[in-house]
């Protein structure tokens, strides 16, 4: 059976038994954006390097990614190291590098990560889910012609969608709210490597705001898991539901608030980043 386009961007295998915690992995294609692979993609590189080293405890709470460079096509050497394991939780330190021109290892994404064991304990969803249209009747928006990672991803916006008029400060909106419906296409199961994916699917929130579709990137972001395993399966092939809005657009920066549901209703993972961009 033919793997799943985004299985096969995650793909990594061992270094070697002489590099325990380096794995070998290589772009793809079908996850590229304007000048590497969509930054989502490389987010969930780094968490696959974790869940698949076989000194792992637990579960994912806590991605943070600094993407230091376009990570170059090709392949590239990806190392995990866990730094501290207590009885419950587990701290993980992680790059990722490429090969310059003169061979020379250069790094292009820093990553940090916990790990822990759960526990059934009080629990409460104290950011509800917002009120919208669902996603069968909200339509779906044609990508075609755009990034190809695009494709990978069926995006319904249910409010914030990317304008078609970019009048700059002319006309700004009155904020950059964006609530998108949004899933795997091809379909595929929902798991903690995916919905970390998810979490950067959004467009930069300064050509909502402004609007003015100037560059930009994203610098660092912080995923929180609050779904367990089993939560994430209850979900499937289904719907998430994500909103993104920014906070403060200030000296090239700004930054951006992120929160993924469920089509139930239950709150995935939260997310912060920090993006740059250019006039």
């Amino acid at each position: 059976m033919t793997k799943h386009p985004f299985d096969q961007a995650l793909a990594l295998e061992p270094a070697g038994a002489d590099r325990p915690d380096t794995f070998m992995g290589h772009t793809s294609p079908a996850y590229w954006n304007m000048v590497g692979p969509f930054g989502g993609s490389t987010a969930a590189t780094a968490l696959q390097a974790v869940l698949q080293h076989p000194a792992l405890l637990g579960e994912p709470v806590s991605l943070t990614v600094n993407y230091a460079a376009a990570t170059s096509e090709g392949a590239f050497n990806i190392t995990a190291t866990p730094v501290r394991t207590n009885r419950s939780t587990q701290h993980w330190v992680i790059s990722l590098s490429q090969p310059d021109a003169q061979g020379h290892e250069q790094v292009a994404m820093t990553a940090t990560a916990m790990t822990a064991l759960r526990r059934d304990t009080w629990h409460l969803n104290d950011m509800p889910m917002p009120q919208v249209a669902k996603p069968q009747d909200v339509p779906r928006a044609d990508m075609r012609g755009a990034m190809e990672w695009l494709n990978r991803y069926e995006m319904r916006f249910a409010r914030g969608a990317i304008p078609t008029d970019w009048h700059g400060d002319e006309k700004r909106s009155p904020d950059s709210v964006t609530q998108i419906w949004v899933r795997d296409d091809v379909p595929r199961a929902l798991d903690f490597t995916s919905i970390a994916a998810m979490a950067d699917v959004f467009y930069p929130r300064i050509w909502l705001r402004r609007p003015l579709r100037v560059p930009g990137g994203t610098v660092s972001m912080t995923t929180y898991f609050h779904a367990s395993t089993a939560q994430l399966k209850e979900v499937g092939t289904g719907y998430v539901l994500a909103q993104g809005q920014g906070q403060a657009f200030r000296h090239g920066f700004f930054d951006q608030a992120a929160q993924l549901w469920s089509e139930a209703g239950t709150l995935l993972v939260t997310s912060h980043q920090l993006v740059y961009f250019k006039e």
